[in-house]
């Protein structure tokens, strides 16, 4: 089995860092794995072996200010919804795939919901892990609070926040290994921190939400919600609402999962997705 790779590729002025996992064939399966916040493409390390066992190519990028991709200052670049979007719709160019299937969860996964929306040409199926859904969704304190003015702008300096918050959403201690991993760019430089503080204050959740409820159910493509049901910020109830909505749409409950599914549980990811990921279209 092939190990995953980190690559870099640069398009227009941003940097994107993104993590591989290529299988053998002309044309396999393509699968784009898109985090959420405060976390990193690393969240995808179980998953991604167990696609490319089943001949799928994963690609799972850090998203523009995180991770290992570039951070750039605000006047570069707006940290904004509808830029995230113009600029992942770039980056998807730039690495010539045509159409793939979208996997994606959490606060800052919206951004790839309103891909889906806006480019539905290009997706296959669309899958949702713990993402905000309806327009009651709230960002939670967890969250909020590392936007606040003067407040803010220490925490997201404090490496430790980071990790703090994603033990929080997953309920479950992570390994030390990979909680350097999560740590590290924030101890290298102070831009990491800005660029957090940055997509807080620009998420516009609001206005993206009205954006998915009105939009995804006009998407004619299958979607499965996949949702671990010990989410502490975000109630079962939404994705139970937004499914009743959706075309193609079906409705997967993580008994022992929490916000980031995929950190821990994805073995029982793995279980639904797959059958989901090759089941043939009408």
């Amino acid at each position: 089995m092939a190990k995953i790779t980190k690559n870099l590729i640069k398009v227009d002025s941003l940097e994107w860092c993104y993590r591989e996992l290529p299988v053998s064939g002309e044309q396999p399966q393509t699968v784009i794995l898109l985090h959420g916040l405060p976390a990193q493409s690393l969240m995808w390390r179980g998953l991604m072996p167990s696609l490319a066992e089943q001949g799928i190519r994963t690609i799972a990028p850090d998203w523009i200010g995180f991770g290992n991709s570039c951070k750039p200052e605000n006047r570069d670049f707006a940290y904004t919804p509808d830029a995230f979007v113009a600029a992942f719709a770039r980056m998807v160019d730039s690495l010539s795939i045509d159409r793939f299937s979208l996997v994606i969860q959490g606060f800052l996964g919206t951004v790839g919901i309103q891909y889906a929306i806006r480019y539905p040409d290009r997706i296959d199926k669309l899958v949702i892990l713990n993402a905000p859904l309806t327009t009651g969704a709230k960002l939670p304190w967890k969250l909020t609070q590392l936007g606040l003015p003067i407040a803010g702008e220490m925490l997201v300096q404090d490496p430790l926040s980071v990790e703090r918050t994603l033990e929080a959403g997953s309920k479950s201690a992570i390994e030390d290994e990979y909680l350097e991993i999560y740590r590290k760019p924030y101890l290298k430089s102070s831009a990491p921190g800005r660029s957090l503080l940055a997509t807080i204050r620009n998420l516009r959740l609001a206005q993206s939400l009205t954006e998915i409820t009105m939009g995804l159910p006009q998407l004619d493509l299958p979607i499965q919600i996949i949702w671990g049901i010990n989410d502490p910020w975000l109630d079962l109830a939404q994705a139970q609402a937004s499914v009743k909505s959706l075309k193609q749409g079906e409705l997967v409950t993580l008994s022992t999962a929490a916000h980031y599914p995929q950190e821990h549980c994805y073995a029982e990811i793995k279980a639904s997705l797959l059958p989901f990921l090759h089941r043939r279209q009408n």
